[in-house]
């Protein structure tokens, strides 16, 4: 054999390969894990789902608490995939964003189901995913409270004292309308319920959104838009980012990442 021949590489598998691999546990994880929830659900079932020994699993995520972990992670990375969106919206785009996730939700009853059995962990003693969520919820309420007060620099409005509260509101409504929907999905519509909320209470903080003037003569004034730039950071959640770095309760030691 010359030189320059080679053989095909026989080493590990593919990177491409493993993310996929990855992507498959993660999927059948949020099954199990959304099912059961965490104490009862184990890796050799979620092992069964993707053709994989206990040890597999684990070689992909290290422990059941990790993968838990990114099971969350992979629900919030899977919703911006789905939206096809980069970075975060600002603006009263925004507000359409959580709008859009209600729709989404709306149509993956298992994965929604996923999450609130996942979020519930959070409540227990020693909960592997109380970090997470802490974070998440911290975060989100972050970005949209100085989101609301751009908003109201850049349309001229006295910044008002109920942005906390129409922050913490927001968040409220998108959590209880979906806890409501999965116990009786035939007795609302949790895309157009979630918009009527949010955009009541945006409405309250901001005003209705002026629309633009048409066929107005020249002393009617345009309405005026926000000029808030997206924000730079990268999604990884329903508009949060920064989520896929060190988590608090891990003593501040990266997570691996689930698709990585």
């Amino acid at each position: 054999m010359s030189k320059s021949a080679r053989r095909p590489r026989t080493g590990p598998k593919s990177r491409p390969e493993t993310i996929r691999k990855r992507k498959e546990i993660l999927e059948a994880a949020a099954e199990v894990f959304g099912s059961k929830g965490y104490e009862k659900a184990t890796l050799q079932e979620i092992a069964d789902q993707v053709g994989l020994t206990h040890a597999g699993v684990l070689h992909h995520f290290g422990s059941k608490r990790n993968l838990l972990i990114e099971t969350v992670r992979y629900r919030d990375f899977a919703d911006l995939a789905m939206l096809g969106r980069k970075q975060i919206p600002m603006g009263r785009a925004q507000f359409d964003h959580l709008i859009a996730t209600a729709f989404r939700n709306s149509e993956r009853p298992g994965i929604v189901q996923a999450f609130e059995v996942l979020s519930a962990e959070a409540l227990t003693d020693d909960s592997p995913v109380l970090g997470y969520f802490l974070k998440r919820y911290r975060t989100l309420q972050k970005e949209i409270s100085t989101n609301f007060r751009k908003l109201c620099a850049a349309e001229g409005i006295v910044e008002p004292a109920t942005i906390d509260q129409a922050t913490a509101s927001i968040l409220a409504v998108m959590d209880g309308l979906q806890y409501q929907w999965l116990i009786d999905p035939d007795d609302m519509n949790l895309g157009e319920t979630t918009a009527f909320a949010i955009r009541t209470i945006v409405d309250a903080v901001l005003g209705p959104e002026k629309p633009r003037a048409k066929g107005a003569g020249a002393t009617a004034a345009p309405a005026r838009k926000a000029r808030v730039r997206s924000a730079p950071q990268q999604f990884v959640g329903d508009a949060l980012p920064g989520l896929y770095g060190p988590d608090p309760a891990a003593d501040d030691k990266p997570l691996p990442h689930g698709l990585g």
